[in-house]
């Protein structure tokens, strides 16, 4: 079974929580680390890439935190895999160890992965958030607004 790793999953779910919690002050990443049950210090690394990606804003302040940097329409869950994968340490480069590895399946898995992705460009945050919705997840502020992001 193919898997991402749980740095991608994270930077996935922060950046749908960003949008489903999205208002009009951004999300404060100890907010994030409060739903996701996970380290301060580790999402942010996450996040901090994420900004430099161009998919999150970083605000600084005391009401700092992030929001998205594009409308969720624009922002596909292809974007954001593709991102997490390209800083996951965890990420090793196969080449196979044999010539049935090099010619058959390295070649196998990287078409399976090229299709993953192409279903993964599919779909956006919005979809995602949508989603959410219809299983009435409560948003930090027990109702979303429907905010997408701020300029």
């Amino acid at each position: 079974m193919l898997r991402f790793s749980r740095k991608t999953l994270l930077a996935l779910e922060a950046v749908i929580d960003s949008a489903y919690n999205a208002r009009a002050e951004p999300v404060q990443a100890k907010q994030i680390t409060a739903r996701q049950g996970v380290p301060q210090r580790y999402l942010e690394q996450v996040m901090q890439q994420l900004v430099r990606a161009g998919i999150l804003k970083g605000v600084r302040g005391p009401r700092g935190g992030y929001r998205l940097a594009r409308e969720r329409r624009r922002i596909s869950i292809g974007d954001v895999v593709r991102i997490a994968v390209s800083f996951d340490d965890a990420e090793e480069n196969f080449d196979g160890g044999s010539d049935l590895g090099r010619k058959v399946v390295v070649p196998l898995i990287a078409s399976l992965q090229e299709e993953l992705m192409k279903k993964l460009e599919q779909i956006t945050i919005e979809d995602i958030c949508r989603r959410a919705r219809t299983l009435d997840l409560e948003t930090r502020a027990g109702e979303d607004s429907g905010a997408d992001f701020i300029i």
